[in-house]
C-alpha cells in the first residue's frame, strides 16, 4: 500500500513538473511575444548602435509591431551596458550589441563585472569595420615600408596617439610595433576623435582609427596620409589604399567589429531564431548600403558557435598583444 501511494505521488510530481514546462515551451515557441530590450553599451551614433536600430526597426517591421527597441548604456568603456545584460534574465528579451572591446576590455581593466567567454551567449556577428593608420603630412614616409625603416633607426623617439589606453586602436599600433619591431611611444586622448586632432596638430605622428567619415576629407585635403587599412582586404571606401598586410607587414589584421549576444543560458530555441531574423535581416541590400554609408561592413556568422570561437580567438590574440607591449590591466 505504502508503495502504491509513494508510486502515485511520484506520478503527480512528475506530471506537475511537466505541466510546468508548458507555459515556457509555448512561451519561447511564440517567441517574441513582448518587446526585446537591445543594450548598447555606446552612445548613440556608433556603428553597433546604428546596427542595433536598423536590425530592431526591420524586426518590428516583419513583425508588424515594435518587437524591439534600442536602449543605450555608455560608460566604464561599455563594462555598464555590458554588465546589464550579462546579469539579466536568459528569457531572450534583453540582449546585447557589443563593440570589440568584448575581447579587448580584459587587457586594459583589472575590474572586469562579467566574463566575456562565460556570461554570454553568442548569436551573430554583425559588422566590422578596419582602422585606417594615419600620419601627419610633414612626416617624411610616404609608404609603411618606409616609416617602419625611419621608426627603427628612432627607437621610442615617435610619438602615436590612440582613442585611449588598451583601446582596440592603441592594441592595433602596438601589433604593428610587434610584426615590424620597431618601438614608439604611445599617448591616450579621450577618443578617437582627440586622437585625429592631434596628429593633425603635429602633437603626435600617428594614430589608428576606424572613423572613416572624419578621415576621409582629410586624406582628400592633403591634411593627413594613410599608410594602410588594417583589415584582410582592402576598404571599399578606399579602394586604391593597400592592406598593412600588402603593404609590408605579410599576415597583419586588425579589425572592430560588433555582434549580438543573450545572457549564458538563454535557450537554443531563441538563440537559433535569433540568428536566422538577424542574419536575414543583415543580409538585406538595403541594410548593407546603409551600414556602407558610415564605413561599416556587414558580417554575419555561419552560426552562434562560430560567433563563439571568434570572440575566444580575438580574446586571445589581444591579450598575447597586450602581454608582448607590456599593457598591464589598471
Amino acid at each position: 500500500m505504502q508503495c502504491s501511494q509513494h508510486r502515485t505521488a511520484l506520478l503527480a510530481a512528475g506530471f506537475m513538473w511537466l505541466a510546468s514546462l508548458v507555459p515556457q515551451a509555448l512561451a519561447q515557441s511564440g517567441y517574441p511575444n513582448r518587446v526585446i530590450r537591445i543594450v548598447a553599451p555606446t552612445a548613440p551614433g556608433g556603428g553597433s548602435s546604428i546596427s542595433a536600430r536598423l536590425i530592431a526597426e526591420e524586426m518590428s517591421r516583419r513583425a508588424g509591431r515594435q518587437v524591439a527597441v534600442v536602449d543605450n548604456r555608455p560608460g566604464a568603456g561599455t563594462r555598464l551596458g555590458t554588465e546589464i545584460v550579462a546579469k539579466a534574465r536568459p528569457d531572450g528579451y534583453t540582449l546585447l550589441i557589443s563593440p570589440s572591446t568584448l575581447a579587448t576590455n580584459p587587457t586594459g581593466f583589472k575590474s572586469m563585472p562579467y566574463d566575456a567567454l562565460r556570461d554570454f551567449e553568442p548569436i551573430t556577428q554583425t559588422l566590422f569595420v578596419p582602422n585606417l593608420i594615419v600620419v601627419h603630412p610633414s612626416f617624411p614616409a610616404k609608404s609603411l615600408k618606409a616609416f617602419i625603416a625611419i621608426a627603427k633607426g628612432r627607437p621610442g623617439d615617435i610619438l602615436y596617439g590612440s582613442a585611449g589606453y588598451a583601446t582596440n586602436p592603441h592594441l592595433t599600433i602596438e601589433l604593428l610595433c610587434s610584426m615590424a619591431q620597431i618601438r614608439m611611444t604611445h599617448v591616450a586622448y579621450q577618443g578617437g576623435a582627440p586622437s585625429i586632432t592631434a596628429v593633425l596638430a603635429g602633437e603626435v605622428v600617428l594614430t589608428a582609427s576606424s572613423s572613416m567619415s572624419l578621415l576621409i576629407p582629410h586624406l582628400q585635403a592633403g591634411r593627413l596620409r594613410a599608410l594602410g587599412v588594417t583589415s584582410a582586404t582592402r576598404s571599399p571606401a578606399l579602394p586604391d589604399l593597400p592592406t598593412i598586410a600588402e603593404a609590408g607587414l605579410p599576415g597583419f589584421e586588425a579589425i572592430q567589429w560588433a555582434g549580438l549576444l543573450a545572457p549564458a543560458n538563454t535557450p537554443r530555441e531563441i538563440i537559433d531564431k535569433l540568428h536566422k531574423e538577424v542574419v536575414a535581416i543583415l543580409s538585406m541590400p538595403e541594410m548593407k548600403a546603409k551600414l556602407a554609408k558610415i564605413g561599416n561592413d556587414v558580417k554575419t556568422s555561419a552560426s552562434p558557435e562560430a560567433f563563439a570561437e571568434f570572440i575566444k580567438a580575438e580574446t586571445i590574440k589581444w591579450a598575447k598583444v597586450a602581454k608582448t607591449a607590456g599593457i598591464v590591466p589598471k
